[in-house]
């Protein structure tokens, strides 16, 4: 008999659940939610351009509409299909997003004295309002306490927990004093799911608390109170608030409640596993091993790679840390990523490319791409630096700026799109080649999320640029099949057949196409990586002291150059 899980993904602008049939992968229906508040789900500051906050009860609802229209969708495509077949439920969100609660597990945001104020909201991810704060946290970090920083690249991150928490007690005090603990998203989601969202039951992922809140057994768990103290009176009393146990998503939270199951139509024998963070169950539903690189090409992009967790592992300055079990049991998870990619070539759309390429965002991204796909690598002169939303590796530094540069009054704009693009693909490099510097072999490359399935310049031009083959998963929705191979593996062997997430990786996943690297084509980007990693070390490091002269002779040379043998 056929049965099923459920993936929850919940994204930066929308929610989705997908039902999966667990003997083969089989994603037998989806539906999208697009978050109802703020612009396009976030709540944003006139005022301040990092701020970015969400509402929860878009989530709530979310839930019930994605899982309610999913199973319509599913009863009428697979006549074999029905809830009661469904055997959990796996739950992926974005990160670091937490959120302050009270004693009940309640945001402060659903209390009506705070409903209005973003401080009692969830803080996105992409919120990067607590600069200042990271700042500080890893000048102290590196005075007192520098083994919190090796294990997360040797800087702490503006979009990061504890930055956030310490950034919310400095905006408003009353919102920080007035709650009981704070929550990541991918937790109190779950914890909804079974009921019981106390703070001081929830089973938190290893995922979160290791990648963003510097949770370690090395040395306890969480930052000590002391240096939390040492940062700022009342977030060392605040710790205890927290937790001391961290789970990775293979651990059951519990089983879904009677109101959620009368609320979905589903049984309350529905396993709820533990949540992660979109990215690594995104890895999962991408079927990753050991040297294996995952990336996630979306609005950002995120790198993930595993290491077995018996076998020693050099810390890797710059990526965003290497938590034990944050992907899978038995490995080390291993996270890098860039901080925008999709929002880059959006943000491009929407303000720079004239109706000359189409009305539509779609006819505008189609004729770009045509038009793009015309031209030799070097040809247009042009590079750019992929750092609109900072740079999260290897420079770790929100305070960093985009850049173009090579452009005159002749350059078009399907010529700065495959500049734009180019640039994502030399921090893509530049990420790869900082992961093998220390030690981590990559064996293949393995693309999955929006832009990986739609983009068939940007993966070729990835492939060129990094002279490796670029595999595509076959799940347009990995982070959602992540999360429903994680409930299936935490409904148990009795009820699923699987006793890890290998057996259930090697069952529901698998590779759609490959782009192989065109030698003439990597030839040129050698020349343009070596001027892009001149402009990255220039801008990017405070020790770099050498001349920017040569950059755009070079630029024009190789420009002059390809059109010659055109």
């Amino acid at each position: 008999m056929s049965k099923y899980a459920i993936g929850l993904d919940f994204g930066t602008n929308s929610c989705r659940s997908l039902i999966v049939d667990i003997a083969d992968g089989k994603e037998v229906a989806s539906f999208v939610f697009n978050y109802p508040s703020g612009e396009a789900g976030i709540i944003t500051g006139a005022s301040d351009p990092n701020l970015a906050r969400q509402n929860p009860a878009d989530y709530l609802e979310g839930i019930e509409v994605t899982i309610k229209e999913s199973i319509k969708k599913a009863k009428s495509i697979d006549l074999n299909f029905s809830p009661e077949k469904i055997i959990g439920i796996g739950v992926d969100t974005t990160g670091s997003s937490p959120m302050p609660v009270d004693e009940n597990g309640n945001p402060l945001c659903f209390n009506q004295k705070f409903k209005d104020q973003p401080a009692a909201m969830v803080w996105l991810w992409k919120d990067h309002t607590s600069f200042a704060e990271a700042k500080a946290i890893t000048e102290l970090a590196e005075k007192i306490r520098p083994q919190y920083l090796a294990k997360i690249g040797g800087v702490y991150s503006s979009e990061w927990f504890w930055s956030k928490i310490w950034h919310c007690q400095k905006e408003n005090p009353e919102v920080f004093d007035s709650a009981y603990s704070f929550v990541e998203i991918c937790d109190w989601i779950p914890a909804v799911l079974v009921g019981d969202t106390n703070p001081d039951h929830l089973k938190r992922s290893i995922c979160a608390a290791g990648h963003k809140a510097m949770f370690n057994e090395q040395w306890g768990g969480l930052p000590d109170s002391d240096f939390l103290e040492k940062l700022s009176p009342g977030l060392g009393s605040l710790r205890d608030k927290l937790f001391n146990q961290a789970f990775s998503a293979e651990e059951r939270t519990g089983y879904l409640c009677d109101e959620w199951a009368k609320k979905l139509g589903l049984s309350n024998k529905v396993a709820v596993a533990v949540g992660a963070f979109d990215a690594h169950m995104g890895a999962v539903g991408a079927g990753i091993k050991s040297g294996t690189l995952v990336k996630i090409l979306g609005t950002s992009t995120c790198d993930i790679m595993v290491s077995p967790s018996n076998k020693s592992l050099a810390d890797i300055p710059g990526v965003c840390g290497i938590v034990n079990g944050s992907v899978m049991n038995g490995f080390y998870g291993i996270e890098a990523g860039q901080s925008a990619v999709g929002d880059i070539f959006l943000w491009f759309v929407n303000n720079l490319v004239p109706e000359s390429y189409g009305k539509t965002h779609d006819e505008k991204f189609s004729n770009l791409e045509k038009a793009a796909a015309k031209l030799k690598p070097g040809e247009s002169g042009l590079m750019a630096l992929d750092w609109n939303n900072g740079n999260r590796t290897i420079l770790v530094d929100v305070r960093l700026t985009g850049l173009l540069l090579g452009q005159t009054l002749h350059t078009q704009p399907h010529e700065i799109y495959r500049a734009l693009v180019e640039a994502t693909a030399f921090g893509a490099l530049a990420i790869i080649d900082r992961i093998e510097e220390n030690g981590v072999k990559i064996n293949e490359v393995v693309n999955c999320g929006g832009l990986a399935i739609k983009n068939s310049l940007l993966m070729q031009i990835y492939a060129d640029v990094t002279n490796r083959p670029m595999k595509v998963s076959r799940s347009e929705q990995t982070p959602a099949l992540g999360a429903a191979i994680f409930a299936a593996v935490s409904a148990g062997k009795n009820v699923s057949g699987f006793e890890n997430i290998d057996q259930a990786k090697a069952a529901m996943t698998g590779i759609d196409k490959t782009y192989k690297p065109v030698e003439e084509n990597h030839e040129v980007y050698k020349k343009l990586y070596a001027i892009y990693k001149q402009l990255h070390d220039g801008f990017g490091t405070k020790g770099w002291s050498g001349s920017m002269f040569n950059v755009m002779k070079d630029l024009l040379e190789i420009r002059d150059n390809i059109r010659e043998g055109k």
